[in-house]
C-alpha cells in the first residue's frame, strides 16, 4: 500500500489526523514484526537439539513459510511514501534464457496532454515482473502417410517411432517430469495422478508406476557409468540413510539402507566435478560398503559407524573421521544441562571451523600448510585436555562417551593435517542425501526391493545434475530422448551432468 505524496490534502488538521494515524498503524505494525520474527528465530532453534525432535521438519518449514507470509502481509497493509529507486539492482536480474513478451503502455496520442503540443519520443523506460506459465498438456498426433506403387503394388510408409515404454502414451519429456516430480520434488505418484486429473486426463498410479519402472531401465547403464567416475576417485564422503521398505509376506514394512559416496573437490579446487551415487541394499551389514568399495583406494570421510574400520584392513582405505559428528556429542549434552566442559569443547572445535573458513577453495598446499601452522597447535591442546579431563568424569556418563568417541577416533579425526585434500566432515555426503529424507517423508515407504533400486538410480542422477547446477527437468528429458533416438553405450560420458552442462548453458 502506498501513499500518493504528490496528492496530500491541503486542510491542515486532516493532515495531522493522518500522520497521527499513520504513526499509529506503523508502530502497531513493527510491534507485530518484531513479535513475528522473534517465533521465527524460536522455530529456527527448535531445528536443533532434542526439542527438535518434537516437531516435524516439515511442519516446521510451514510454520516458517506461514509467518513470513504475515509479515509481508502487515507490511504491505500500513501506507508508506514511495521510496527514492535503487542506485544500483537490489535483486539478481531475471535469467537470460526465459522467454520475453513485451507488453507496450503508451501515453495514446502524439498531443501534450498538458498544453496540446506536439510530443515527440525521447527515450524508454523498461522493467520487468516474473509471470507463471501453469503447465499444459499436449497430444503429439503422428500422422504418417501410406504410398503404394503402381507398377509393383508395394505400400511405403515411415517407421513409427521409437517409444520409452512400448505401446506407452507418455513422450520422454512428460516421464521425465514424473521422474523429476517424484524423485526430485518428492511428490508421489498417487498426487500426481490426482494432478493429470485436474487437467482432464485419466492416469492411474498403476500406470505411472509402469513409466517410472520403464525409464529407469533406460537410465541404469548411466547409473552404473556414474558409478565408475565416482568410484575412480581417490577421495570420497560415504553415508547411509534407513529406507522404510513393504514387506508384503509380513504385513509391514522392513528398513533398507540407501549408501550414498559423494564426490566433492570444490573446497579444495579439484578439478573433478561434483557427483553423488546411491545404491541400494536391504540391511547396513559391513559387506555392503566392502561390496561397493572394492575396487576404491584413498580416504574415505566417513561418520562413526563401526562397519567402515573393516576397510582398512588391506591398507588401500584410509578413513578420515567426521567433526561434525564429534561436535554433536558435545552439543546435545550443553543443549541438555549447563556443562562447562561440553562448552569448552565447543569452543575448542569452533576454533578448527575458524581456520577452514579462511581456506576454503584454496589449493591443496595452501590448505595443509595453514593447517599445520594454526590447527595443529589447537588439536594438540585438544587432544591434552581430553586425556586429561576424561579420568575425572563418571565413566558411564554421556560427557566420558562423547570424549572418548573423539579420541579412539583421533586418528581419523587429524587426518587433515595431513593431507590439504581432506575435509573436516562428511556434511557433502550428508546434503546429497537430505532430500532422501524430504522423499521418505512423503512417499511414506518404498513398494519393493526393486522400487528402492529405482529410487538409487533416478535419486543419484538428479542429485548429481543438481550439485553441477543443472535443471534436472531440461537434463533428463534430453537425456531420454538421446537414448530413445539410439545413442551409442560407448559415449554415455557424453550425457553425464557436467559434460551435458557445457553443451547446454542455457538450461544450468
Amino acid at each position: 500500500m502506498r501513499l500518493d505524496l504528490d496528492n496530500l490534502p491541503s486542510d491542515v488538521e486532516l493532515l495531522q489526523r493522518l500522520v497521527r494515524d499513520m504513526a499509529g498503524a506503523v508502530a502497531t505494525r513493527d510491534g507485530e514484526i518484531g513479535r513475528l520474527q522473534a517465533l521465527i528465530k524460536q522455530l529456527q532453534r527448535m531445528q536443533f537439539g532434542k526439542r527438535s525432535e518434537q516437531l516435524d521438519p516439515s511442519q516446521l518449514l510451514l510454520a516458517l513459510e506461514d509467518l513470513d507470509a504475515d509479515i509481508a502481509r502487515i507490511e504491505e497493509s500500513v501506507p508508506s511514501a514511495p521510496a527514492d529507486p535503487p542506485s544500483s539492482p537490489s535483486r539478481k536480474p531475471l535469467p537470460d534464457h526465459l522467454p520475453r513478451e513485451t507488453v507496450v503502455l503508451d501515453v495514446g496520442g502524439d498531443a501534450c496532454p498538458c498544453c496540446g503540443g506536439a510530443v515527440h519520443a525521447i527515450g524508454e523506460s523498461v522493467s520487468e515482473m516474473l509471470d507463471w506459465v501453469p503447465a499444459q498438456l499436449r497430444v503429439l498426433r503422428i500422422l504418417r502417410p501410406k504410398y503404394a506403387c503402381r507398377a509393383c503394388k508395394n505400400v511405403v510408409q515411415a517407421p513409427a517411432p521409437e517409444r520409452l515404454i512400448a505401446n506407452g502414451l507418455a513422450t520422454p519429456g512428460l516421464i521425465a517430469q514424473v521422474l523429476v516430480a517424484k524423485y526430485c520434488d518428492h511428490t508421489p505418484l498417487y498426487r500426481q495422478s490426482k494432478i493429470f486429473a485436474r487437467h482432464g486426463v485419466d492416469l492411474p498410479r498403476s500406470t505411472l508406476a509402469g513409466w517410472v519402472g520403464g525409464a529407469s531401465w533406460w537410465l541404469e547403464a548411466l547409473h552404473r557409468r556414474l558409478s565408475e567416475h565416482v568410484f575412480a576417485s581417490d577421495i570420497l564422503f560415504a553415508d547411509d540413510t534407513p529406507v522404510p521398505v513393504l514387506d508384503p509376506g509380513r504385513g509391514r514394512t522392513k528398513t533398507g539402507r540407501l549408501w550414498a559416496y559423494a564426490r566433492e573437490q570444490r573446497g579444495w579446487s579439484g578439478a573433478d566435478p561434483p557427483a553423488a551415487v546411491f545404491i541400494y541394499a536391504p540391511d547396513r551389514r559391513a559387506e555392503r560398503p566392502e561390496a561397493h568399495l572394492a575396487r576404491f583406494e584413498g580416504v574415505l570421510h566417513v561418520d562413526g559407524y563401526a562397519g567402515f574400520e573393516r576397510l582398512t584392513a588391506n591398507g588401500k582405505i584410509k578413513l578420515a573421521a567426521c567433526w561434525a559428528h564429534t561436535r554433536r556429542k558435545f552439543y546435545e549434552i550443553a543443549e541438555a544441562e549447563v556443562t562447562p566442559l561440553a562448552t569448552e569443547a565447543l569452543r575448542r572445535i569452533a576454533l578448527l571451523y575458524a581456520v577452514e573458513e579462511l581456506v576454503r577453495g584454496q589449493s591443496p598446499a595452501h590448505r595443509l600448510a595453514v593447517r599445520r601452522a594454526r590447527s595443529k597447535p589447537i588439536v594438540d591442546a585438544l587432544q591434552s585436555w581430553l586425556e586429561a579431563t576424561l579420568p575425572s568424569l563418571p565413566p558411564r556418563g554421556k560427557l566420558a562417551e562423547a570424549m572418548r568417541y573423539a579420541l579412539t577416533r583421533w586418528d581419523g579425526l587429524t587426518r587433515f593435517l595431513d593431507d590439504g585434500r581432506i575435509e573436516l566432515d562428511t556434511n557433502p555426503v550428508e546434503r546429497a542425501i537430505r532430500p532422501v529424507a524430504l522423499g521418505r517423508k512423503n512417499h511414506l515407504f518404498a513398494g519393493s526391493d526393486g522400487g528402492a533400486e529405482r529410487w538409487a538410480v533416478v535419486g543419484s542422477l538428479i542429485e548429481t545434475a543438481k550439485l553441477n547446477g543443472v535443471e534436472p527437468y531440461a537434463w533428463l528429458k534430453d537425456v531420454l530422448t538421446r537414448m530413445l533416438a539410439g545413442h551409442p553405450a560407448s559415449r554415455l560420458d557424453e550425457l553425464l551432468p557436467w559434460s551435458w552442462k557445457t553443451e547446454n548453458p542455457s538450461n544450468t
